[in-house]
């Protein structure tokens, strides 16, 4: 066979292998496809031991006359080969990018900076936002446990066993004698048995009643109860820490009314009242058509409690007073039904982002 000959033959044979090895790699990118597949073609005709190389020895076997078309054919085979093999190399790793970018799709249209985010519930800020306002000025924040027993929920509280406040609580009673607690009244029974005066302390928490369901009545609710114990308590003190806890909340000065009211842990005992800020005053299901919300029930400690704390009534006084969060978040955000707190509604929720 003619040097010349075996050139094209040698072209015809890289063609078919180039072929080969495109249509493998189209079935798999990964086939054929790699640095090895590549390098392997490389070395078959390019290689020292080579198709092209062996040719190139054989230039020797051509007459003088013939070598500068010979020299030409060769330099033109390997030429070929080189842009051949460059050229499916680069069509081998679009492809292999392709699978790539085609097994980590990412859908490019979606709003990735807008994800939906969680929010704190309005009762909790209302908490977070009043244990900041007490703290500020000087309270210590205490906690209790749900389930009570009857001494700390009652008893210690100046409320015995033959007491009629206890019918005003409807309380949910366990197998064991103990109690769901309804109010968090134990959390400063608590507090008193622990600390010495002067102090001021809140406990915030989750209470319950059996109680008819209406538009500001649940059986679970939330309150925030708050002591001030120390030497010559008077009244004033009281007012003056309720009206700053108001307007911390509301963060305007907001209309309220203090009328006499009677609860066995306090004495005397007093109701401070807020104007409705769902109606304004004209009457609404909130506040009963009366233009008022009770929110507040305070007043000076009495005597027993503050020795069922062990502290002596004789050197020492101090105020209480019990706070709704439920109602004050409904005042607050202009929440018409408290059921809405305690829905889970997520179209509720998401007004408070």
């Amino acid at each position: 066979m003619s040097i010349l000959h075996a050139i094209e033959s040698v072209r015809a044979e890289f063609q078919r292998t180039l072929r080969a090895v495109l249509e493998e790699a189209g079935k798999n990118a990964a086939a054929g496809g790699g640095p090895g597949g590549i390098e392997s073609l490389r070395v078959r005709f390019l290689g020292r031991k080579g198709q092209v190389t062996a040719l190139m020895a054989r230039l020797k076997e051509a007459s003088a006359e013939e070598r500068p078309q010979v020299g030409k054919a060769l330099n033109q085979l390997r030429q070929e080969i080189e842009e051949g093999i460059q050229k499916t190399q680069d069509s081998l790793e679009a492809l292999a990018c392709e699978e790539e970018l085609r097994s980590e799709w990412v859908d490019i249209t979606l709003d990735l900076e807008r994800r939906p985010l969680g929010s704190l519930h309005p009762l909790t800020r209302i908490q977070y936002d009043l244990e900041d306002a007490f703290t500020s000025m000087g309270f210590e924040v205490l906690d209790g446990p749900h389930v009570e027993t009857d001494y700390f929920n009652f008893e210690a509280l100046n409320i015995p066993a033959h007491h009629p406040a206890r019918d005003m609580q409807d309380t949910f009673y366990l197998e064991d004698g103990n109690l769901l607690r309804t109010h968090t009244s134990p959390i400063q029974v608590r507090g008193m048995m622990r600390l010495r005066p002067p102090f001021k302390i809140i406990g915030p928490g989750k209470v319950f009643r059996c109680e008819r369901i209406d538009a500001s009545h649940e059986v679970t609710f939330h309150q925030l109860e708050g002591m001030m114990v120390d030497r010559d308590i008077k009244v004033a003190h009281l007012i003056y820490f309720g009206k700053a806890l108001l307007s911390r909340i509301f963060k305007k000065e907001v209309e309220v009314r203090l009328r006499p009211g009677y609860f066995p842990f306090v004495e005397p005992g007093f109701e401070l009242d807020i104007r409705c800020l769902i109606c304004g005053g004209p009457g609404c299901q909130v506040c009963k058509g009366v233009g008022w919300v009770e929110l507040l029930p305070c007043g000076l400690i009495h005597p027993n409690v503050l020795r069922s704390g062990k502290i002596d009534p004789e050197e020492y006084s101090g105020f209480a007073f019990g706070l709704g969060l439920d109602r004050l978040v409904m005042m607050k955000f202009q929440i018409d039904d408290i059921r809405h707190l305690h829905s889970a509604d997520l179209r509720f929720l998401k007004q408070f982002p």
